[in-house]
């Protein structure tokens, strides 16, 4: 009996010691890469790969690698053979993920299609072409629940609309009138719109740079103008 505990205390210790080892490499490869990288560049972490000898380096959202001295910055998809499993992709899209009840959407325009019963979430700029390509999409999904965060990050004129569209009697319908018609916008924009300086803030901590963004329920997203197609994909998958 003591023989067999003193064997699975020396498997504890070694495998303690393993993990020990390996945590002080990875934080030694990230003193050094981020050493030569500068402090422009934010490692947020550096582990493992699937690959022996070659480190995961996470940079903001995206997914880099790099060998145990630190002497190459690789850019690129790892893919498993066996089952054609795309690592890097599976990866980037867990760092990207969010958590939905994150999203206030008092802060959102609300816009209902038939039921509702799908939801999706867009960050977007008046004045960005990729929101207007994909807002004429989305015309043509049904049982739907839209809610879109307006963050002027274009232009000073698209605070001036993303403003004036907050403060309108209807702004769903003056977003869309926008959007889909190019109907000028008019009237107020002195009303609350702190709901928009909040928009801009929450875009920077989910490390949204570029409009239009889609999130859906289970957390992931989707950048650009998404085919109507792919969201019609990713709805079925969460069912």
């Amino acid at each position: 009996m003591n023989k067999l505990l003193n064997f699975f205390l020396c498997i504890t210790l070694s495998l303690g010691f393993a993990s020990l080892v390996s945590a002080q490499t990875e934080q030694k490869i990230k003193a050094e890469l981020q050493g030569k990288l500068g402090s422009n560049t934010k490692i947020k972490s550096v582990t493992v790969s699937p690959i022996a000898g070659i480190y995961e380096v996470q940079v903001g959202n995206d997914v880099f690698y790099t060998d145990v001295n630190s002497k190459y910055l690789l850019q690129g998809e790892i893919i498993e053979v066996a089952t054609g499993k795309n690592i890097t992709e599976q990866r980037q899209n867990d760092l990207n993920r969010i958590k939905w009840a994150d999203l206030p959407s008092a802060n959102a325009i609300k816009i209902v299609h038939g039921n509702g019963n799908r939801q999706l979430a867009i960050f977007a700029d008046p004045n960005c072409g990729y929101c207007k390509r994909l807002e004429k999409s989305l015309q043509q999904l049904d049982n739907v629940t839209i809610y879109t965060y307006l963050i002027p990050i274009l232009s000073a004129d698209s605070v001036q609309k993303s403003k004036q569209i907050w403060c309108a009697s209807d702004p769903s319908k003056t977003y869309v009138d926008w959007m889909i018609n190019g109907t000028p916008i008019t009237g107020k924009n002195d009303c609350n719109t702190m709901a928009i300086d909040k928009n801009l803030s929450l875009a920077k901590t989910l490390g949204i740079t570029g409009t239009p963004t889609i999130f859906f329920v289970d957390g992931s997203r989707f950048p650009g103008a998404a085919q109507l197609t792919d969201i019609e994909k990713k709805f079925s998958s969460l069912k």
